[in-house]
């Protein structure tokens, strides 16, 4: 997602992550929300699993256009689907294909300096292989904090634990359960 010169993001603080809450958003999905992207998984920076420890799922920049109802860079949480397919062949185990919570960063990642926009999906589940070039479905159901910037590897693992958390808890509301039966995603696979 092509973008003009990023505004510097705030810092990450101690007392920010300190006085993070367990559960964001109100008891149900609101406007803008429910967010439907799809698209074949890309080959992003490489980053998050290597250099983080949270692997990433990148949607070509065109699937990101519903995201342009959200103007606000940062994190995003709801649940993603990778299909079990690519190139008519099904390679992805069954577990692999069901649909799994998620956290979504929306922006320019400061820490790293990118100059464009981007979204970088971590599905809270471990997958056995890589699954690049399958076509993946998310649901974004909430927001969770605005893009920061940190001073240290450390703080931005910090945070990306916790919103990890704090997705999960949001997620186990009733209202936000039912979207992981949500008619865009494959049913045939079920959920975990």
């Amino acid at each position: 997602m092509a973008s003009e010169e990023p505004a510097a993001a705030p810092i990450s603080t101690e007392s920010f992550r300190a006085n993070r809450p367990d559960i964001v958003g109100p008891e149900v999905p609101q406007k803008p929300f429910p967010i439907h992207l799809s698209g074949a998984v890309q080959h992003g920076f490489g980053r998050g699993g290597k250099d983080l420890g949270c692997p990433t799922a990148n949607l070509p920049d065109e699937s990101m256009t519903p995201m342009s109802s959200v103007t606000e860079a940062g994190v995003y949480y709801g649940y993603a689907q990778v299909s079990r397919e690519k190139d008519g062949q099904v390679i992805l185990p069954e577990e692999d294909g069901r649909v799994h919570p998620m956290v979504m960063s929306l922006g320019t990642n400061p820490f790293y300096k990118n100059k464009n926009m981007s979204a970088e999906i971590h599905i809270l589940h471990h997958f056995k292989s890589d699954f690049y070039g399958h076509p993946m479905k998310a649901v974004v159901l909430g927001y969770i904090r605005p893009q920061l910037d940190y001073t240290s590897r450390e703080a931005l693992i910090e945070d990306i634990e916790t919103d990890k958390r704090v997705a999960l808890k949001s997620l186990a509301r009733p209202a936000y359960e039912t979207y992981r039966v949500d008619g865009f995603f494959d049913l045939n696979n079920m959920f975990s």
